[in-house]
């Protein structure tokens, strides 16, 4: 992928099918001699270098003044990188089974009160932890019993074990699938399982949105998204990976 897209950037192939003829136009341009598919190769160049630098997780603003782009043009680009993260894992999910945890977390509100349930203006989001399998993460409208359930259902199968806390919301799980219900304070590992392993991932992500300094509910989930990519191909060379996600299409 990353030959056929240094190819590209030198003008020694095109995007669209293939072909290796091509025609130089005057406005810099190239032109397939075959499909006639016109293209700036600058711009595969700039969006193969922001992409290493948002895998990285370097903001939008330092790599526009590091690499003297237009932060306009960085912050167009990087939300792009997002939706195709977004669009991968859609493609990508399967059915969550066997064991699952689930928790629900808040983010982007102000404390008034209590923690946790008590913040107001806060993004309500409900994640799902398969035992030795990658965390799903969405956005939920309230966390009642009825808008909790529809989540889970909609991800993961019938008969499952569910590992939750306390909360109300979720003892309608019982008649899903095996409910267990964690106890906190004496319950944080029972036997071998970590029964509280959201708990890291809710670090992680928060800990990442704080350097954006906000996020606009609007973007959300694309920005939550890209934290349960993140987290869970934290194994793999990452730039590697979007490289394929965000160039594969212009090759399919």
């Amino acid at each position: 992928m990353l030959n056929k897209i240094k190819d590209i950037i030198a003008g020694n192939s095109c995007p669209d099918c293939n072909n290796k003829y091509l025609y130089r136009l005057k406005d810099k341009r190239f032109k397939c001699n075959r499909c006639e598919y016109r293209f700036n190769p600058v711009k595969f160049s700039h969006s193969l270098t922001l992409l290493h630098y948002f895998s990285l997780e370097i903001p939008a603003n330092k790599a526009a003044k590091d690499l003297g782009f237009s932060y306009k043009e960085v912050r167009v680009q990087y939300m792009g990188f997002r939706v195709k993260i977004y669009e991968f894992l859609e493609k990508e999910f399967k059915e969550l089974s066997g064991e699952i945890e689930c928790d629900e977390s808040y983010f982007c509100g102000k404390r008034k009160g209590f923690r946790g349930r008590g913040w107001t203006n806060k993004v309500k989001v409900l994640g799902m932890l398969e035992r030795r399998g990658k965390i799903l993460t969405t956005v939920v409208d309230d966390v009642k019993a009825i808008a909790l359930m529809d989540e889970i259902k909609r991800y993961a199968g019938k008969g499952s074990v569910f590992y939750t806390d306390q909360f109300r919301s979720y003892n309608s799980l019982k008649f899903y699938g095996k409910h267990y219900i964690i106890h906190q304070d004496n319950d944080f590992v029972k036997g071998e399982r970590q029964v509280n392993g959201l708990e890291g991932f809710w670090s992680f992500a928060k800990e990442r949105l704080l350097k954006y300094h906000g996020v606009s509910t609007k973007h959300f989930l694309l920005y939550l998204k890209e934290l349960e990519f993140r987290h869970n191909y934290r194994k793999q060379n990452l730039f590697n990976l979007l490289t394929k996600i965000h160039f594969s299409p212009i090759f399919t």
